[in-house]
């Protein structure tokens, strides 16, 4: 079979990033709609929240397997079947009439994105090694965040049409599936030492659950915009659900421009000291935010907080894809793929009792401190390492 040409497989490998992190709130906005249209349901306002958070859970279920199977099978079958899965999955809410009917589906949504967001994050790694992977995990952060801007500006403006109407955004995926068809070839990766070494190989676990309580940590918090902003925005008088899903995409277009200088931060500074520099705009953003009196106020605190969601997903990425033996590597980056995952689903569940002893603001500026403490512990371990690195250096010579 004829190579594809590198730029048409780069292209198709960031389209289908396109759909994973922000996959399941691309209906964030119709969220008020949709609890009026079952607000006879008891718990109705956990329950519409997990419409959006639900599909996590199932992510963060499903990636290990799916790290496991492509260890052994191949990468590109599943993701074939992972895409297809998506397209049906996400878009058939939109005619449904039951409300578990549709959580089953956003259930299987999340299945869906676990194996082909292990899938891309494979490939990237298999594909591309040193600095070019680090380049290629920043445009790949960034097309995540084109991805998110876009499907939460769409949803918005469906959402004013129906509530239904934003669950078509993701027939996305019939559009991406000949691209993987024709221009993704199964990589080169050593099959039989894989399948037989994948279990048996020693892993740097000191620093992989570094690496998955970080991404845990901030996905959960990262949440809190998707999930709780566009109710915020209600109370604050916006009831526009295109404003609240250009809104939430603000922070996701800020981040995507910051993902593509990643590699170029990276160069700057070690893991930790980026852990520090992000999570402290992080920190910045959510205080804005739940100072906020005005559209224009929260969006400005949303455009803060993406500078640093934008190093996010390519820091972690980057760094297990770096630690990961090439035949444990589906099953790692699987595991990376539960973290982030597994933070989007507990964030709703953690945050309702925060809002109704605190409000929605009060739960962004109580994010906001938390964030400020993150920042302040890694920017204290990155100063601490540089001077004993600098200690080293001097002691040799």
């Amino acid at each position: 079979m004829r190579t594809p040409h590198p730029t048409l497989r780069l292209l198709t490998l960031l389209l289908v990033s396109m759909m994973t992190i922000m996959a399941s709130a691309a209906i964030s906005p119709s969220l008020p709609r949709l609890r009026m249209a079952f607000e006879w349901v008891p718990g109705i306002d956990l329950w519409v929240r997990l419409v959006v958070s639900l599909p996590a859970l199932f992510t963060a279920m499903g990636a290990p397997l799916a790290g496991v199977l492509i260890d052994r099978f191949g990468r590109k079958r599943l993701l074939v079947a992972a895409v297809a899965l998506y397209g049906v999955a996400g878009s058939l809410p939109g005619v449904l009439t039951s409300l578990p009917l549709i959580l089953v589906c956003r259930a299987l949504l999340g299945l869906a994105v676990g194996g082909l967001m292990t899938t891309a994050a494979a490939l990237i790694a298999d594909y591309y090694a040193g600095p070019e992977r680090g380049v290629v995990l920043g445009r790949q952060a960034a097309f995540m965040g084109v991805g998110g801007f876009v499907f939460m500006l769409g949803g918005g403006l469906l959402a004013d049409i129906h509530w239904r109407a934003p669950f078509a955004v993701y027939l996305y995926a019939f559009l991406i599936l000949p691209l993987i068809v024709f221009f993704l070839p199964e990589p080169e990766v050593k099959r039989g030492a894989v399948a037989g070494g994948a279990a048996r190989v020693a892993l740097p676990w000191n620093t992989l659950w570094q690496v998955y309580g970080l991404a845990m940590m901030g996905m959960m918090i990262f949440y809190l915009i998707p999930v709780q902003l566009p109710f915020l925005l209600r109370r604050l008088g916006v009831q526009s659900s295109a404003l609240a899903g250009l809104a939430v995409g603000v922070s996701t277009v800020v981040g995507s421009v910051v993902s593509l200088r990643y590699a170029r931060v990276r160069q700057l500074l070690g893991y930790r000291s980026i852990m520090a520099v992000l999570f402290a705009c992080m920190a910045l953003g959510y205080v804005l935010v739940g100072m906020s009196q005005s559209y224009a106020a929260v969006v400005g605190g949303l455009a803060v907080s993406g500078l640093g969601q934008g190093l996010l997903t390519p820091n972690m990425a980057n760094w297990a894809g770096e630690v990961a033996p090439e035949a444990a590597r589906g099953r790692v980056m699987g595991l990376l793929t539960t973290s982030l995952f597994l933070g989007q689903f507990v964030s709703p569940l953690l945050a309702q009792p925060l809002i109704g002893a605190v409000g929605l603001s009060g739960a962004f500026l109580a994010a906001g401190g938390l964030l400020s403490t993150l920042a302040g512990t890694f920017g204290a371990l990155a100063w601490h390492a540089a001077r004993e690195r600098s200690g080293a250096a001097q002691g040799a010579e």
